[in-house]
């Protein structure tokens, strides 16, 4: 395997990877909290599984991007092997869905941990609490967009 293709590689592993563990640290902060809701009030279930479900979705965006890197070098497609510029760019691809994926899912669990307080006190609210954690996830989609545009239009 040449350097192209681990640097693409490596651009895989650190979308999927980071983001997948900052939705895992958000979803486990969120599920917490829940938690002790849950167990005084399971009618609330529905509405803190939406608070708990909100920090995966970066893990997806990373995903996404992962399988494109994938089936551009082929991998998963009829791509060609990078050469080692176009690894390079790949990796610099990642790079956004990375750290925006990581830090926007930690900080949106912390955001949808504080909604369960909402939900837990005034069920009725929980649109208010939605729609906090949907702001973190604004940043989380900026990073996908860059990250996509970035691979889609490499070679």
């Amino acid at each position: 395997m040449d350097l192209g293709m681990c640097l693409a590689l490596a651009g895989v592993g650190i979308a999927v990877g980071l983001s997948g563990a900052g939705s895992s640290i958000g979803v486990g902060l969120a599920g917490q909290a829940s938690a002790g809701v849950l167990t005084a009030d399971p009618s609330k279930f529905g509405r803190l599984l939406v608070m708990q479900i909100l920090p995966g979705t970066q893990g997806l965006y990373g995903l996404i991007v992962g399988i494109m890197v994938l089936m551009n070098i082929g991998i998963l497609g009829d791509g060609a092997a990078p050469d080692v510029s176009t690894g390079a760019a790949y990796l610099a691809g990642c790079i956004p869905m990375a750290i925006g994926g990581l830090l926007s899912a930690i900080h949106q669990g912390k955001v949808c941990a504080a909604g369960v307080n909402i939900i837990a006190k005034r069920p009725e609210e929980s649109s208010k609490a939605i729609v906090s954690a949907s702001l973190v996830e604004l940043y989380a989609l900026l990073s996908f967009i860059v990250s996509f545009l970035i691979v889609i239009n490499i070679g």
